[in-house]
């Protein structure tokens, strides 16, 4: 079992995007598991398939991890993503008192808004992972949000409170470590469990859409590859891939 080592910190006042800083400063030279990439302002922070995150300078939390999961398998690098979405739920309910719910495959709500999200790109080599830049935004004390996202919150807009943020980082990578320990234990079964337990909209028949059609349906399970499986209304199992159906909300 690897040792854990201290987080490495570059910070930037500004960036376009920690993950993109991150990949080509790996590309330059070796970096140790654990450098984290940080701005206090990105102006063009990158979410899942083209999508961009809004954040506001010196209010959030914008910043991207590096992880050298190699005792993982390359078929099991959705569990990243589980770890750390279900750091962020961990984080959120300490610092906050909040419950928050992991929409699939890993953006974070608390009630039916998005208050985090993650990007994970994965390098692998050979048969193992070669690294993780885990790129994560957490909306902390943006009061006013102007882009076209459809329903974006902040922890300051449902508490009325002002956070620190280094705490709150500091808090935050103290869960992913927690997390990550747990999963190069082996401890899969409980990970899968606690992912299940706080999955965004996990109980009863909700509305989805694919290509094709709406439908009602309800959350059956995710497999180790991140697909979703859904029983429609009559009892029809539907599996997808990311991207190829979406929550109506």
């Amino acid at each position: 079992m690897m040792a854990y080592s201290e987080p490495d910190f570059i910070f930037y006042p500004q960036l376009q995007s920690t993950n993109t800083e991150l990949k080509t400063l790996l590309s330059n030279k070796e970096l140790a598991e654990n450098t984290v990439v940080i701005t206090a302002h990105q102006t063009a922070g990158r979410g899942q398939v083209g999508n961009t995150w809004e954040s506001e300078a010196n209010k959030n939390l914008t910043f991207s991890l590096l992880l050298r999961p190699r005792f993982l398998a390359p078929h099991l690098q959705f569990y990243i993503s589980k770890i750390v979405s279900l750091a962020l739920v961990d984080t959120i309910k300490q610092v906050a008192q909040m419950e928050a719910s992991i929409k699939w495959p890993n953006d974070i709500y608390i009630g039916n808004q998005k208050v985090a999200g993650i990007l994970i790109e994965n390098s692998i080599l050979g048969n193992q992972l070669d690294y993780c830049i885990v790129g994560i935004g957490l909306n902390v004390n943006q009061a006013v949000f102007t882009s076209d996202a459809p329903n974006p919150v902040s922890l300051k807009k449902l508490s009325g409170k002002d956070y620190d943020l280094e705490a709150l980082l500091e808090t935050l990578l103290d869960h992913i470590e927690q997390r990550y320990h747990e999963l190069e234990i082996n401890r899969k079964a409980i990970i899968n469990k606690c992912y299940l337990d706080v999955l965004f909209r996990k109980d009863g028949f909700h509305t989805y859409k694919n290509e094709k059609e709406q439908f009602k349906a309800r959350i059956e399970y995710i497999n180790e590859m991140g697909m979703i499986t859904l029983t429609d209304t009559t009892g029809k199992k539907r599996q997808y891939a990311f991207k190829e159906v979406s929550f109506v909300i």
